[in-house]
């Protein structure tokens, strides 16, 4: 009788466990990455009141005769099931679509959460707004561009950090040459420059000193005239400047001079230089002024059309040091031999002081079509130099990659239409960060208004040996545990964490249909028990009154 009053206690007790547990999942079954738990329950010790015995040659064994004294609660598991996800449209909601947990610092200790709500504090570090703790990273995502503290693992989402400026370094062309196509042009060059004379039309005859882009021309100044003929040989000479009597047109006699085979012309005020004959050619003029006065020359002449047996036009915006942009107009000349061309700047728009070099000669291509590397004796630089004029004392050399030699992964040469393009280029003007996004990975991607995407910092998430041996801490988080296993640092899509998924949460993983049942469960079996020792105490009272 003592034992079924025990045995029914202790159901009694059992069953209010589960109850409490059944309770608790659907109390939080709306909880954001909530993981639910079940309860299992155990058989308490026997009392043994016959040993068993064992059969002899006339007689059977028998059994152990035992009474139980009833059920203990065995354990209660946390189920870490995926939940459900569902959209926001937030971008700083995530969620884990594997075994993954967020790592969080609470000020003391690391804490996990399969919650990813996340949002940015006053001191832009990503944090959960329900108590502040702050997420952690890993890597060196952001710490170059001064976006995170190299110092600490929190991470800052820098929405009041510029993004400096970065001037192009490389530019890459891709796209088909035809050599079918086009027709040999005359190599024109364009000063760029209008010159006028009391703000009028000027013509041959106008003299030097009367020019408003000369000041104070004195007997004895000079232009130093320089370049490369149409043969690419450099050129020099030098014009006397005499203030009373050097015209416009004893400058275009001497350019013409140092440049055998071309014709020299003012035309709207421009100077020109135009070859005689179309084809292939690499004139290239420059003019320097050296005096007491002033005399405001080119800074380098515009080449309006390339002397080529046919060429085809590239454009791209290039950037400075300041991340003003600049238009570059490039084409692609034909030398004598089909198979090699040059590319050449024919233009720079904005503030430039100088351009260095403005011919990449010898790009050659293969019998296949394929780049095959640069040619020349000896080979040219694979890359323009250039000047601009906000930073006048630092050239800009921009590299150009036309591709892999031997391989159709960059320019080309066969026939049909021509196709060239530049394909991109690695400057851009600062920025201020205007949304964010994360990747599959959990790296923060941060777009600017300056059209760039930028690496912000990679989330640090964490799996573990034995998630079911997580303590839960409150607020969603769990700590490990002497059960859980240390945690392993892994990234999105990597040691089995899963894929972060920006705009989406976790929801709670209770099935409520179950849950019905388990109270269901857990009511009968309060009731069995309770019923068990109704009955026993109704014994009792008769054994009281066969006393009496």
């Amino acid at each position: 009788m003592g034992n079924a009053l025990i045995s029914g206690v202790a159901g009694l007790k059992a069953h209010q466990k589960m109850l409490d547990v059944t309770g608790n999942n659907l109390a939080n079954v709306n909880s954001l990455g909530y993981k639910s738990a079940r309860v299992t329950f155990t058989e308490l010790l026997s009392e043994t009141l016959r040993g068993a015995s064992q059969p002899t040659g006339s007689i059977g064994g028998t059994n152990p005769v035992q009474i139980g004294s009833g059920v203990a609660l065995a354990t209660v598991d946390r189920l870490m099931t995926q939940g459900g996800l569902v959209n926001t449209g937030q971008d700083l909601d995530m969620a884990i679509e594997g075994s993954g947990y967020f790592v969080l610092h609470n000020g003391q200790r690391e804490v996990y959460t399969r919650v990813g709500s996340f949002a940015v504090d006053k001191d832009y570090y990503l944090v959960d707004p329900a108590t502040g703790y702050r997420v952690q990273r890993q890597g060196y995502e952001g710490v170059s561009e001064g976006f995170q503290d190299a110092a600490i693992n929190n991470i800052r989402i820098p929405w009041d950090v510029t993004l400096a400026a970065k001037p192009t370094e490389h530019v890459s062309f891709s796209g088909k040459l035809s050599v079918d196509t086009g027709e040999a042009t005359k190599n024109e060059l364009d000063s760029g420059i209008t010159y006028t004379a009391s703000n009028a039309t000027v013509d041959t005859s106008t003299l030097l000193a009367d020019l408003d882009q000369a000041t104070d021309l004195a007997d004895g100044d000079k232009i130093a005239i320089t370049g490369t003929d149409c043969d690419g040989n450099d050129v020099t000479a030098e014009l006397n400047i005499t203030a009373a009597t050097t015209t416009l047109g004893d400058l275009l006699t001497a350019i013409e001079t140092t440049f055998p085979g071309t014709t020299a012309s003012i035309n709207n005020g421009h100077i020109k230089l135009v070859d005689n004959v179309a084809g292939y050619s690499q004139t290239n003029l420059s003019l320097g002024y050296t005096g007491s006065g002033s005399f405001e020359l080119p800074k380098y002449f515009e080449l309006v059309t390339p002397g080529a047996e046919r060429s085809f036009e590239a454009s791209i915006d290039i950037f400075d040091s300041q991340g003003i942009a600049h238009q570059l107009t490039t084409a692609f000349v034909q030398t004598d031999d089909s198979q090699t061309w040059d590319l050449v700047i024919k233009s720079v728009t904005g503030g430039v002081e100088a351009i260095g070099d403005r011919r990449i000669s010898g790009v050659s291509f293969m019998t296949d079509g394929s780049f095959g590397g640069l040619v020349g004796a000896p080979p040219d630089d694979q890359s323009f130099t250039i000047t601009f004029s906000n930073d006048p004392t630092t050239p800009r050399t921009i590299a150009c990659d036309f591709g892999t030699i031997g391989q159709q992964d960059g320019v080309t040469l066969s026939g049909g239409q021509a196709t060239i393009r530049t394909s991109g280029q690695d400057g851009y003007a600062s920025g201020q960060l205007s949304s964010i996004a994360v990747t599959s990975e959990g790296v923060l991607m941060g777009q600017f208004d300056n059209g760039l995407r930028q690496e912000i910092a990679a989330m640090k998430l964490a799996t573990f040996q034995n998630p079911s041996g997580l303590m839960s801490i409150g607020n969603g988080y769990f700590a490990a545990s002497g059960n859980s296993g240390d945690p392993v640092p892994v990234r999105g899509l990597s040691g089995g964490a899963g894929a972060v998924r920006g705009g989406q949460l976790e929801k709670s993983n209770v099935e409520v249909a179950a849950e019905f049942v388990n109270l269901i469960e857990a009511q009968n079996g309060f009731q069995a028990n309770a019923r068990t020792i109704t009955v026993a105490n109704e014994i009792l009272r008769e054994l009281s009154n066969l006393i009496r």
